[in-house]
């Protein structure tokens, strides 16, 4: 078995940890609330950073969204640091991908939207990462808009070329699993809007 299927499967173990790692720093810093913190009010006597014990008064500022974690120094350093190694990979298992595809895949249109998603989803961290949302707002949201759904994109383009390249059982075995991992992002996703949109309602 080739040790390149290690190179995808590092995304995930050193992103994962990383976005935790940057959780943690924020908590300390105080720069962001606890997640298990639900109450959050419209306005605070003392700011976050100044406050002390375990009954933090929180604002909507403080709510721990990774971009929020991610948003102030000494993270946003590290948030920075995660997000362009993140997409330095995804440049490059893009194109491993790419190169394995290309002979094994007839439609090679298919192959190449692959390529392209993976390589917008890329970018769109590469932006997240350097424009951190409190700074640049507006650069932050661009690149939040590629890497999101380029990378749906990318893992239902990835699934659909499994599925098509497939001939042995555990290459079937393979796309089996990418369907099931694609159809958890999309439910997280619906998850998430239905949450949002349900927050947002009066």
């Amino acid at each position: 078995m080739s040790l390149w299927f290690l190179l995808p499967v590092s995304l995930p173990v050193f992103t994962l940890p990383g976005i935790w790692i940057i959780y943690t720093m924020a908590l300390y810093n105080q720069h962001v609330c606890p997640v298990n913190n639900w109450v959050y009010n419209s306005t605070c006597e003392t700011s976050l950073v100044l406050q002390s014990g375990s009954d933090l008064c929180c604002t909507l500022d403080n709510i721990p969204l990774i971009s929020k974690c991610g948003g102030v120094p000494p993270e946003s350093c590290w948030f920075s640091l995660l997000c362009s190694a993140a997409s330095f990979l995804v440049t490059v298992i893009g194109l491993l991908r790419y190169a394995q595809l290309i002979h094994k895949e007839s439609n090679n249109v298919l192959n190449v939207e692959g390529l392209f998603a993976g390589w917008l989803c890329a970018a769109g961290l590469m932006i997240v990462g350097n424009f951190q949302v409190d700074h640049a707002k507006v650069l932050h949201y661009v690149g939040a808009g590629l890497a999101f759904p380029a990378s749906l994109l990318f893992v239902c383009v990835q699934t659909l070329l499994s599925y098509r390249a497939a001939e042995t059982r555990r290459d079937f075995q393979t796309a089996h699993l990418r369907l099931t991992l694609t159809a958890l992002a999309f439910t997280t996703l619906i998850l998430n809007i239905l949450h949002c949109d349900g927050e947002h309602m009066p």
